[in-house]
């Protein structure tokens, strides 16, 4: 099994063979027009990585594009089957790289990897920038007829929350979870009976990926025994719950399922919420 993450400094030795297509997954374009990682192509998660709808109510705030228009992205930025693909964000690999990470593997590509601490732990290690734009080399749509990675409908999460046939995790910060504060979504608390688990408490203090016992330890305990199968999880609006899909591979476990329309969708549906003020 390739492994999911990739440290600075073999990215830099894996760099010099020229043997790699590396994705810049920064939220904001200009961004990546000041700098970027030599050779880097830039996918914007608005515009490549989401079908984004007029209601959040529908999907919530970041659906899914549909498996033929990523492929057709792919095809453009010269992805094939075989390509061994990079991809980093400057939030530590823990948002949009996770996503496009996501989504890539959800089509059953094996050879993609995560920079582990994201853009300032090659900037350490010194890895080259530049503000020019590399090459394209279009190759043809990548082959795919549709995600196969585990999703969770909208409907089978609210038939599920009830039975607590499967457990849902919500990776949003605490204060989120619990209805304290929400900045982005238009009511707060949490789906009744969900456990949180903070997407952000993957990483240690210097932004870089717990060990892999340690992710394994703690998923482990959260599962309660359950197959990846059995899981849930979701976000704010399906970017940083892949983070932690990301942190459930880095552990060594089969992949959970992903809510993607998440609590941006659940909230703006008139269904049960629960808060812990």
């Amino acid at each position: 099994m390739f492994f999911p993450l990739i440290k600075a400094d073999e990215l830099i030795h894996l760099h010099r063979t020229g043997k790699l297509i590396l994705i810049d997954a920064r939220f904001h374009y200009p961004t990546y027009l000041e700098a970027h990682l030599e050779g880097a192509i830039h996918v914007d998660l608005n515009k490549d990585l989401s079908q984004i709808d007029e209601n959040p109510a529908n999907g919530g705030r970041h659906p899914l594009p549909s498996p033929k228009a990523f492929a057709e992205l792919l095809g453009r930025l010269g992805i094939s089957p075989d390509s061994h693909v990079v991809v980093y964000d400057d939030k530590h690999g823990a948002m949009s790289a996770a996503r496009f990470w996501w989504m890539l593997k959800a089509l059953g590509h094996e050879k993609i990897q995560v920079l582990d601490g994201g853009l300032q732990a090659a900037q350490k290690q010194g890895f080259p920038l530049e503000r020019t734009f590399p090459p394209s080399h279009a190759v043809p749509a990548y082959p795919t007829i549709h995600w196969q990675s585990p999703i969770s409908s909208f409907h089978e999460v609210k038939t599920v929350y009830k039975t607590k046939e499967k457990i849902i995790i919500d990776v949003r910060e605490s204060e989120r979870f619990r209805g304290i504060v929400e900045p982005i979504d238009k009511i707060a608390g949490h789906i009744p009976g969900a456990v949180n688990l903070p997407y952000l408490d993957n990483l240690d203090e210097k932004g870089l990926f717990l060990p892999q016992d340690k992710l394994k330890e703690k998923y482990l305990k959260t599962f309660q025994g359950q197959a990846s199968e059995n899981i849930i999880v979701h976000c704010g609006s399906g970017v940083t719950a892949c983070q932690s899909l990301l942190a459930i591979c880095i552990a060594g476990l089969d992949m959970a399922n992903l809510y993607v329309g998440s609590w941006s969708e659940w909230s703006r549906n008139n269904l049960p919420i629960s808060t812990e003020k």
